[in-house]
């Protein structure tokens, strides 16, 4: 069983107290959700705090499922506060994808951390980009990178067909987030693990061709 890190515990705990509250009071939650309207009336706190609140428990267990198995192997390389810097910022930048896609979307909401724990998990990735991960339905192992690649190619896949009520865009921008930063805080990863790097950047270079070409 692998050791519980106090940052990692703080976040989850926060997590699971905001939700709770959100949960059993209406004018809580929608007063701190991400909503375009609210925000472009001057209420930026939204961009942060809706990354506490979660739509019910299965929203909030499995992010905080994910966070739990992926943390600690972003906190072994870079420690908590890196690691901190990380979550945060996956999440802000996940917001901000958001409101750039949704802009003049003045009723459009969202909840999660999924934006920040996509944002550790990219990060955990570009470290350990060989590790094993199981999906669920799937049988058999698949290396790190492989479904680092795919996740953000379904997410992109998301954006443009907008079948579904996940954020897409969210869960884009906080890999990405996690991608900058995990980079900017280990440069050495440029010239120990290039090929992943460049690898991983793949869709993030896909994406931005299509909104310059005008299809997303």
């Amino acid at each position: 069983m692998q050791n519980i890190n106090v940052v990692m515990l703080l976040i989850i705990g926060a997590n699971v107290l905001v939700s709770i509250k959100g949960f059993n009071d209406y004018s809580f939650f929608e007063k701190y959700k991400f909503n375009i309207g609210g925000i472009r009336r001057g209420e930026q706190l939204r961009m942060l705090t809706s990354g506490f609140l979660h739509v019910d428990m299965t929203h909030l267990f499995f992010n905080m499922f994910s966070l739990y198995f992926f943390a600690p192997v972003v906190i072994s390389y870079l420690g908590d506060i890196k690691f901190l810097i990380i979550y945060l910022g996956s999440l802000l930048v996940g917001n901000i994808l958001s409101l750039l896609f949704h802009k003049d979307e003045y009723h459009y909401s969202a909840v999660g951390a999924s934006g920040a724990v996509s944002g550790i998990i990219y990060s955990a990735i570009l470290f350990k980009p060989g590790m094993s991960l199981f999906i669920m339905f799937i049988p058999i192992p698949i290396p790190a990178y492989i479904f680092g690649i795919g996740y953000l190619l379904y997410s992109i896949y998301g954006m443009k067909s907008k079948t579904d009520n996940i954020g897409h865009d969210a869960h884009f921008g906080g890999a990405v987030g996690g991608y900058i930063l995990t980079l900017l805080m280990a440069p050495r990863l440029l010239t120990t693990n290039l090929l992943m790097v460049f690898l991983l950047a793949i869709p993030i270079l896909i994406l931005l061709l299509l909104k310059k070409l005008g299809k997303l």
